[in-house]
């Protein structure tokens, strides 16, 4: 029963560091950064780049960061188990 209380500890942390976690993406001048908890906190735009461009880009880095934090997430619950 201790070790469960105890997994339930750590995993409260790792919830919390997780939130402060930010993953920065960028390609071509446009820029994300989403939180642990995926959500995006920042959007930079290339003005130079035509609307489409800059579309596909930022729905490229956003999948790619999305990506990122859930490895970085599955690495450290990994260690919990």
């Amino acid at each position: 029963m201790f070790d469960k209380l105890k997994q339930l500890a750590q995993l409260k942390e790792m919830e919390s560091k997780m939130k402060e976690e930010r993953i920065v993406v960028e390609n071509n001048g446009v820029k994300i950064i989403i939180n642990g908890k995926l959500e995006v906190e920042e959007i930079a735009l290339n003005p130079q780049l035509g609307l489409e461009e800059q579309q596909r880009i930022i729905k490229d880095c956003f999948n790619e960061a999305v990506r990122k934090i859930q490895m970085s997430m599955a690495q450290k619950f990994s260690g919990l188990f």
